[in-house]
């Protein structure tokens, strides 16, 4: 790309993006991990609307590998035999949590009718990729045995995460089919599948938004380091066969140096008979999902995802 050639950025995200700029905040990548997690949790809940308030927002725990992992539940209706999505955060396996994913998941679960389940998987440097898969994997496989007594339907399950959380969801999807589990739908917001790769996107992008090419290899350095049975455990890209995978829906934010991963995923989901939707938000960056007081796409996303997650569950 020239130098020279404008970006597309839509107005507001470029107003957002100025805003924070003239803060002065200094970059996650620049920061001690605590601090880090700190000031994405702060940043989340300045540009996030307000959790929708529900009839029942249930913290429960759930075991895990290496002990309880904290989980929410969201849903609009105390009735039984709700369908289940469960959510997967992001913030490159080492910032994010519960609380900065929450916003969206009360909105898909008041707009959707199923019941929305986070996890607070553990988070690298202290514990390193793959351990917060394993718990993932571990939540999934507990909502089919035992989501029942939390009134879910175990057969109509659906996975999906945003960024490193749609890595995750998007592994989930080829581990559940391997062994057996059925789901309705994968959904996967911007999804990081392969490690390394300069794409056109990443290109373009990974200097001039917040998601740069400093941060994402700040992520990896601490994430790095646990072992991986299989490459294709943190790049989904490169696993084996992807044939009869659940369906997936996947968003994707246009000015964003993963967009091209996203693109080269659903192709390869095509590619092997999988069904596929992608929608694409324009002018819009990295995490826009979560910056709903200031872009109005974020609000878009969470009414797609919701109509998608409908529409999977009743099929």
């Amino acid at each position: 790309m020239a130098d020279d050639k404008p970006l597309p950025f839509a107005a507001h995200t470029q107003a957002l993006m100025d805003s924070i700029r003239r803060a002065g905040f200094p970059p996650i990548s620049q920061q001690p991990v605590e601090m880090a997690r700190k000031a994405y949790a702060a940043g989340v809940g300045a540009m996030a609307h307000p959790p929708v308030p529900l009839p029942r927002v249930e913290p429960f725990t759930i075991p895990g590998p290496a002990g309880d992992i904290p989980a929410r539940l969201w849903a609009s209706t105390h009735d039984k035999d709700l369908p289940v999505f469960l959510y997967l955060h992001g913030g490159g396996f080492v910032v994010g949590g519960i609380d900065t994913c929450a916003a969206m998941c009360s909105q898909v679960a008041h707009q959707s009718g199923a019941a929305v389940v986070a996890i607070d998987y553990r988070l690298a440097p202290e514990h390193k990729y793959p351990a917060g898969l394993e718990d993932c994997m571990a939540a999934l496989r507990w909502l089919v045995e035992h989501g029942h007594t939390k009134h879910l339907d175990a057969s109509r399950l659906a996975v999906g995460g945003d960024s490193a959380g749609g890595t995750l969801a998007a592994i989930l999807a080829v581990l559940a089919r391997d062994a057996d589990i059925p789901l309705k739908l994968q959904a996967l917001f911007y999804p990081s599948v392969q490690v390394g790769v300069r794409t056109e996107s990443f290109m373009t992008y990974g200097r001039a938004t917040f998601l740069n090419a400093e941060l994402m290899k700040w992520f990896e350095n601490h994430a790095q380091g646990g072992h991986l049975s299989e490459r294709w455990h943190r790049e989904p890209l490169h696993a084996p066969d992807h044939r009869d995978v659940a369906p997936a829906w996947i968003g994707l934010a246009q000015c964003d140096p993963l967009t091209d991963d996203g693109y080269l995923y659903a192709d390869k989901l095509r590619a092997a008979g999988v069904p596929v939707e992608l929608q694409v938000w324009p002018g819009v960056i990295h995490d826009f999902i979560n910056m709903g007081r200031f872009l109005p796409e974020a609000a878009q996303a969470h009414t797609a995802l919701a109509e998608a997650l409908k529409k999977a569950f009743a099929a």
